[in-house]
This record gives C-alpha cells, structure tokens and sequence, in this order.
C-alpha cells in the first residue's frame, strides 16, 4: 500500500483545509497518515475521522518551545519507521521540523512537498519578517521537492528566489457542493429559527487573536448601528482574545447587536444566511471564509491585504479598507446596506470570480502535482 504523511502544527488545519486533497489520495490508492497536535477539543466537534492513521505530535507554533524538540524526535521515528511516497508538510514550523525530520527518508526516495498558505514576507510586510522568515524558507526549500504556493504573490517570489521545484494552486479548494447544496426553503427555515429576519446580518469568521482583528469591526458597528439599529455582526470563531471583544462589546453597548456564535463547523449555513461578509485582517494568504462567501453570492468589505486583494476585485465584488480604518469599513458596510441592487452585483460577480477556486478545479491541480 503506497502511503503519504500530511503534517501541520495542530491536527485541526487538517480537518479544515485537506480534506480535498486527503478524498483525491484515497481515490488513488493512497494510505493517508497525519502527524499533528491534537487540538481538536477546542474546535467544537471537528474530527479527523477521515484519514487512516493519526500521530498526537507535540508541535508549537512559536520557534522558541522545548515542545518542537519532542516533536522533531518523535516524528523522526514516525517517518524512519514508515516508508512514505510523499510527505506532505504544512503550516511554517510544521513545515520547518518535517523537512528536517524527513532528511534520511528524502535521500532514500520519499518526496517531500511544502504548502505555503501564506508566507510571513510579503509587500508591505514588517522588515523583520523579511529579516527572520525569508532566509529559513529559502534554506528549506533545499530539503523539499516542491514548494506549493496558494497565491500569486508568493510563486513569483518562491519560483525566483528558492531552490525547489515551485507550484501555484487556487488555494485549498472551496467546497461547492457543501456550500450551494441549501435549499431557498432551508435558508429561509435557518433564518426564522435563529431570528435573523427583519435584520440585516454580517458575517466575520476567524480565531479571535490580534491578526484577525475582529476588534476593529466591533468599533465599525458602533458607528453603523446609529444608522441601521436592525443590523447584526455574527463573529464565528474561538480563541484567546475572546474575553477582551466581549468587555469591548459590553463597553460600547453593543451586545444586543453582535453575537459571538462560536467555533461552528456548519457555517455553510450562517453563509447562506447573512447578508454581506467582512474581515479586518492584518495578515492573510489565501482566506476561505471570503471564499466561501464569494461562492454563496455575498459581497465582501475586507482589510487590504495580501490574500484579500487577489480574491476582491474592488468596487466589482467588494471593497478593501485599511485593516485599522473602523470609519472606513463603517463607510462601505453602510453603503452596501442602503443597495440591495449593488449587493446583488456584488454577488453575482463574486459567484463567477470564485469559480477556479473551487475544490473540483483545486483536485485536479493537485492530482497533476502528484502525478497522478
């Protein structure tokens, strides 16, 4: 049985990113096996129930954990005890202790593959990223085989400057079927049950920590519910700033027009059923809730970043905004909610823009990278 290894720091990004590519390699015969650390405890009932074979690995994300040295040793063993085809490493230091763990086994034939979803260097970034990130990953693009980059900006950075093969894909593959399968009737159920009607709802999906800044739209509501009070901000998503958006919201009084739904793992239906979608995030590489948004027809006001600007076409499907500008974002959210009939063509641009980067299109890519 031919088998390959996926790695990333915590087992979750698996379950949320790799499923497309995890089906294609079960189709093909593949055993698939996946070294991570298990966080799934924190994500509400996600499941990596789906691969043939799990290793607990204790990786860190920062560089400095002991945490990382454990892991190192213990995937080290994994894969000299294993003979994989491919190794498929994600995530920067899931990426970083897989190539070197994988060294032994590279020299005897096993493929080793890198996906960048994003790297820390990029136009506009601080220059101690440019400084600290970009020498590690050139260096390890000389233990890898193929670098896989999920937007433009990073192939052409990666296939001048690194060592390896470099390939591009439309990111990781939104799921068309699981987005556009609700039925007009189940909407409209969804949104009766969760007394959404009558209101005009936003959705903003992301881990609540510092990059993905929910915190500056939490001000923009301040400044849009003085205009539209039936209006209503859904933030889906957990994690360590979450006590401090609430003291936020309660500050600005505006519990009764946000609500914090938590780590979902059927926002195909919160999609379906919002009005518009909006991120503030400072960094992204290729960001699947716009995505998933652009596929359900919705118009985005998003933070002018990397992975935002190449999914947004300006004044077409969206608007971008300064990542920290609360008036800005309160700006084109107002005047989005004012035009029913610029929403719409937000939208249906948005669905035929969308359409490489469905999860049909990603397989097929990935299928040719694979060689299969």
């Amino acid at each position: 049985m031919k088998k390959v290894l996926l790695t990333a720091t915590v087992q979750s990004h698996i379950c949320q990113f790799h499923r497309p590519l995890i089906n294609m390699l079960h189709e093909h015969g593949y055993e698939v096996h996946v070294a991570a650390r298990n966080n799934l405890e924190e994500k509400n009932g996600l499941k990596l129930d789906f691969v043939d074979k799990v290793y607990n690995v204790p990786f860190a994300r920062s560089p400095k954990s002991l945490d990382n040295l454990k892991a190192y040793r213990k995937l080290k063993k994994i894969i000299d005890g294993e003979q994989y085809e491919v190794i498929h490493c994600n995530t920067p230091m899931g990426g970083i202790i897989t190539r070197l763990a994988s060294r032994k086994s590279r020299r005897s034939g096993t493929k080793v593959y890198y996906t960048a979803h994003g790297f820390h260097f990029y136009k506009g970034a601080p220059k101690k990223n440019w400084l600290c990130f970009y020498p590690i990953e050139k260096e390890m693009s000389r233990l890898t085989d193929i670098v896989i980059t999920i937007t433009k900006e990073d192939y052409q950075l990666a296939k001048k400057n690194f060592y390896s093969n470099v390939e591009h894909i439309y990111g990781v593959g939104v799921d068309e079927d699981k987005y556009l399968s609700i039925t007009e009737k189940e909407n409209e159920k969804f949104k009766l049950d969760n007394e959404y009607n009558g209101k005009f709802v936003i959705l903003c999906t992301g881990e609540l920590n510092a990059n993905k800044n929910q915190k500056t739209v939490i001000n923009a509501m301040k400044i849009i519910v003085n205009e539209y009070p039936s209006v209503l901000l859904l933030l889906a998503g957990n994690g360590p700033n979450e006590k401090e958006l609430r003291k936020q919201i309660e500050k600005l009084e505006l519990t009764d027009y946000i609500e914090l739904i938590g780590y979902r793992t059927d926002l195909e239906k919160f999609t379906n059923a919002c009005d518009m979608v909006v991120s503030a995030s400072f960094r992204e590489g290729m960001p699947l809730n716009i995505m998933e948004a652009m596929i359900c027809g919705k118009p985005v006001v998003a933070s002018y970043n990397r992975g935002h600007r190449e999914l947004v076409l300006e004044d077409e499907t969206g608007y971008l905004v300064p990542a920290d500008d609360a008036s800005s974002f309160a700006k084109y959210i107002i005047k989005l909610i004012k035009n029913e009939k610029l929403r719409s063509q937000f939208g249906i641009a948005a669905k035929k823009r969308i359409v490489r980067y469905q999860m049909k299109y990603v397989k097929k890519k990935l299928e040719k990278i694979y060689n299969l």
